[in-house]
């Protein structure tokens, strides 16, 4: 695998290797020693699947906090996607910056998304399918998200939305929360 660290500190877009012969090709995607190598969370509590049907359907911008932050590692097995992280760690040097990655069955990258930060993609295809691996159970009373719209962030997002959730499009900005916690255990943002 290859490890290439983004502009935000401690994301890194993960690539593989392949070995190709007549059949195909034969890649590893994930490899615990590799991980702790990079400095990276190599614990995989959970993982999940999400299939889209329509090109244009936006995931907003997801997170757990304490105790129950997690670490994602997102790749699209069909279809291609816009995958957005920001940062929101306050000690961090990239506190409050995002990234857009595009992970598509084709080019098989995946991203590592450390804890606390938020997460979201856009469709671009239709019949679109990500899978997740997280390290930590999903506990809904730490789940806190952010509008994909959010002008904290001016997240400039590929396609028109389609497709967007009821839950996605009520998440309060971000200036409206505190800095310094983004939410309080049990507090929905």
């Amino acid at each position: 695998m290859l490890f290439t660290e983004t502009a935000l500190k401690g994301a890194f877009v993960i690539d593989i290797e392949q070995r190709q012969d007549t059949r195909g090709f034969f890649a590893r995607t994930f490899c615990a020693q590799e991980f702790l190598a990079h400095g990276l969370k190599p614990t995989i509590a959970q993982c999940n699947i999400a299939f889209n049907h329509k090109k244009g359907t936006l995931r907003d911008m997801h997170y757990q906090v304490a105790p129950a932050t997690e670490v994602k590692l997102v790749r699209c097995t069909h279809g291609a996607i816009y995958d957005v992280i920001i940062d929101l760690r306050p000690e961090s040097p990239t506190y409050k910056l995002h990234i857009g990655v595009e992970l598509s069955a084709e080019n098989c990258r995946a991203l590592y998304v450390p804890e606390m930060f938020a997460h979201g993609y856009q469709t671009l295809t239709d019949a679109a399918e990500i899978v997740y691996q997280m390290s930590e159970f999903y506990a809904p009373d730490y789940q806190c998200g952010l509008p994909y719209n959010d002008p904290a962030f001016e997240i400039e997002w590929p396609l028109p939305i389609s497709e967007i959730s009821e839950k996605d499009t009520s998440w309060p900005l971000f200036e409206s929360v505190l800095d310094s916690s983004h939410a309080q255990p049990g507090v929905k943002m």
